[in-house]
Protein backbone atom coordinates (compact mmCIF):
# COMPACT_ATOMS: atom_id res chain seq x y z
CA UNK A 1 0.00 0.00 0.00
CA UNK A 2 1.39 3.72 -0.69
CA UNK A 3 0.26 6.07 1.15
CA UNK A 4 -0.44 9.76 -1.20
CA UNK A 5 2.18 12.62 -1.09
CA UNK A 6 -0.18 14.67 1.07
CA UNK A 7 -0.61 12.05 3.55
CA UNK A 8 3.01 11.74 3.98
CA UNK A 9 4.03 15.38 4.59
CA UNK A 10 1.99 15.42 7.87
CA UNK A 11 3.65 12.10 8.91
CA UNK A 12 7.15 13.37 8.56
CA UNK A 13 6.25 17.16 10.15
CA UNK A 14 4.59 14.87 13.08
CA UNK A 15 7.92 13.01 13.56
CA UNK A 16 10.04 16.01 13.32
CA UNK A 17 8.00 17.87 15.85
CA UNK A 18 7.70 14.61 18.23
CA UNK A 19 11.94 14.99 17.51
CA UNK A 20 12.18 18.51 18.00
CA UNK A 21 10.37 18.15 21.64
CA UNK A 22 12.71 15.20 22.77
CA UNK A 23 15.33 16.90 21.80
CA UNK A 24 14.51 19.93 24.48
CA UNK A 25 13.65 18.01 26.36
CA UNK A 26 17.24 15.58 26.73
CA UNK A 27 18.87 18.86 26.87
CA UNK A 28 16.40 20.86 28.92
CA UNK A 29 18.70 21.63 32.12
CA UNK A 30 21.70 22.43 30.17
CA UNK A 31 22.49 25.95 29.68
CA UNK A 32 24.18 28.25 28.28
CA UNK A 33 25.08 31.95 30.11
CA UNK A 34 24.65 34.87 27.79
CA UNK A 35 27.15 38.02 27.80
CA UNK A 36 24.27 40.03 29.42
CA UNK A 37 21.19 38.53 31.16
CA UNK A 38 19.90 34.91 30.29
CA UNK A 39 20.40 31.38 30.91
CA UNK A 40 19.39 29.59 27.85
CA UNK A 41 18.49 26.16 27.90
CA UNK A 42 20.02 24.06 25.53
CA UNK A 43 16.84 22.58 25.03
CA UNK A 44 15.00 25.84 23.93
CA UNK A 45 17.11 26.05 20.88
CA UNK A 46 15.25 22.25 19.84
CA UNK A 47 12.12 23.63 21.03
CA UNK A 48 11.65 26.92 18.50
CA UNK A 49 11.42 24.63 15.89
CA UNK A 50 8.47 22.80 17.38
CA UNK A 51 6.08 26.12 16.83
CA UNK A 52 7.46 26.63 12.95
CA UNK A 53 6.49 22.59 12.61
CA UNK A 54 2.90 22.67 14.34
CA UNK A 55 2.05 25.66 12.21
CA UNK A 56 3.21 23.35 9.12
CA UNK A 57 1.00 20.39 10.24
CA UNK A 58 -1.98 22.84 10.29
CA UNK A 59 -1.37 23.53 6.49
CA UNK A 60 -0.51 19.96 5.59
CA UNK A 61 -3.36 17.99 7.52
CA UNK A 62 -4.95 20.32 9.32
CA UNK A 63 -6.34 20.40 12.64
CA UNK A 64 -6.72 16.49 12.88
CA UNK A 65 -3.33 16.33 12.16
CA UNK A 66 -2.28 18.79 15.07
CA UNK A 67 -3.87 16.87 18.07
CA UNK A 68 -2.40 14.02 17.02
CA UNK A 69 1.38 15.64 16.68
CA UNK A 70 0.58 17.05 20.18
CA UNK A 71 -0.57 13.65 21.36
CA UNK A 72 2.69 11.81 19.71
CA UNK A 73 4.92 14.35 21.13
CA UNK A 74 3.48 13.56 25.04
CA UNK A 75 3.85 10.14 24.35
CA UNK A 76 7.08 9.50 22.99
CA UNK A 77 8.06 11.92 25.39
CA UNK A 78 7.12 10.59 28.57
CA UNK A 79 8.08 6.97 27.32
CA UNK A 80 11.88 8.51 26.48
CA UNK A 81 12.04 10.50 29.80
CA UNK A 82 10.93 7.35 31.51
CA UNK A 83 13.69 5.81 30.10
CA UNK A 84 16.02 7.92 30.27
CA UNK A 85 15.48 8.34 34.04
CA UNK A 86 13.99 12.60 33.64
CA UNK A 87 13.32 13.66 37.42
CA UNK A 88 10.08 13.37 37.70
CA UNK A 89 9.34 16.96 37.94
CA UNK A 90 10.96 17.71 34.08
CA UNK A 91 8.78 15.22 32.96
CA UNK A 92 5.45 16.73 34.81
CA UNK A 93 6.41 20.30 33.55
CA UNK A 94 7.24 19.39 30.01
CA UNK A 95 3.91 17.11 29.36
CA UNK A 96 1.79 20.02 31.43
CA UNK A 97 3.75 23.00 29.45
CA UNK A 98 3.63 21.28 25.67
CA UNK A 99 -0.18 20.29 26.60
CA UNK A 100 -1.14 23.97 27.78
CA UNK A 101 0.96 25.77 25.42
CA UNK A 102 0.42 23.78 22.10
CA UNK A 103 -3.18 23.47 22.54
CA UNK A 104 -3.58 27.73 23.64
CA UNK A 105 -1.27 27.92 20.26
CA UNK A 106 -3.80 25.61 18.26
CA UNK A 107 -6.66 27.33 19.75
CA UNK A 108 -5.76 30.79 18.76
CA UNK A 109 -4.39 29.53 15.36
CA UNK A 110 -7.75 28.17 14.56
CA UNK A 111 -9.36 30.98 15.29
CA UNK A 112 -7.49 33.09 12.95
CA UNK A 113 -7.51 30.51 10.14
CA UNK A 114 -9.05 32.76 7.75
CA UNK A 115 -6.37 35.39 8.21
CA UNK A 116 -3.31 35.32 6.74
CA UNK A 117 -0.13 32.86 8.06
CA UNK A 118 1.84 35.36 9.11
CA UNK A 119 -0.88 36.48 11.48
CA UNK A 120 -1.92 33.50 12.54
CA UNK A 121 1.58 32.37 13.28
CA UNK A 122 2.97 35.49 15.05
CA UNK A 123 -0.76 35.92 17.25
CA UNK A 124 -0.83 32.17 18.23
CA UNK A 125 3.16 32.20 18.93
CA UNK A 126 2.59 35.29 21.14
CA UNK A 127 0.64 33.52 23.08
CA UNK A 128 2.17 29.92 23.40
CA UNK A 129 5.90 31.11 23.49
CA UNK A 130 5.72 33.01 26.67
CA UNK A 131 2.96 30.24 28.24
CA UNK A 132 5.32 27.70 27.76
CA UNK A 133 8.13 29.04 28.79
CA UNK A 134 6.76 30.11 31.90
CA UNK A 135 4.87 27.68 32.57
CA UNK A 136 8.01 25.23 32.34
CA UNK A 137 10.23 26.70 34.00
CA UNK A 138 8.52 27.33 37.08
CA UNK A 139 7.33 24.01 37.36
CA UNK A 140 10.50 22.85 36.16
CA UNK A 141 12.85 24.83 38.84
CA UNK A 142 11.22 26.98 41.13
CA UNK A 143 12.64 25.85 44.91
CA UNK A 144 15.88 24.26 43.36
CA UNK A 145 17.06 27.44 41.45
CA UNK A 146 16.99 31.42 42.44
CA UNK A 147 14.75 33.74 41.46
CA UNK A 148 16.99 35.57 39.55
CA UNK A 149 18.27 32.19 37.38
CA UNK A 150 14.59 31.59 36.66
CA UNK A 151 13.90 34.94 35.17
CA UNK A 152 17.08 34.81 33.01
CA UNK A 153 15.43 31.55 31.93
CA UNK A 154 12.54 32.82 31.18
CA UNK A 155 14.19 35.69 29.50
CA UNK A 156 16.39 33.53 27.01
CA UNK A 157 13.52 31.09 26.82
CA UNK A 158 11.25 33.32 25.16
CA UNK A 159 13.91 35.58 23.13
CA UNK A 160 15.19 32.37 21.89
CA UNK A 161 12.11 31.02 21.04
CA UNK A 162 11.43 33.84 19.26
CA UNK A 163 14.26 34.46 17.39
CA UNK A 164 14.67 30.51 15.95
CA UNK A 165 10.93 30.48 15.19
CA UNK A 166 10.89 33.66 13.37
CA UNK A 167 14.55 32.56 11.42
CA UNK A 168 12.38 29.19 10.41
CA UNK A 169 9.23 31.27 9.36
CA UNK A 170 10.93 33.42 6.92
CA UNK A 171 12.60 30.18 5.47
CA UNK A 172 9.67 28.73 4.90
CA UNK A 173 8.33 31.63 3.12
CA UNK A 174 11.36 32.25 1.27
CA UNK A 175 11.10 28.66 0.13
CA UNK A 176 7.29 28.82 -0.60
CA UNK A 177 8.03 32.12 -2.72
CA UNK A 178 10.31 30.27 -4.67
CA UNK A 179 8.46 27.07 -5.24
CA UNK A 180 5.55 29.31 -6.79
CA UNK A 181 8.05 31.25 -8.88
Amino acid sequence: MTIPVAGRMPLLLIALYAGSILLANLTLNQFIQLPVFGLLSVGTIFFAAVFTLRDRIHRAGGLKAVYIAIATALIVNTLAALLVGTPWRFIGASFLAILVGELADTAVYQRLIEKSWWTRVLTSNAVSVPLDSVLFTLLAFYGSMSGRDIAQIIFADILAKYTIAALFAFRVRHAARAAAS
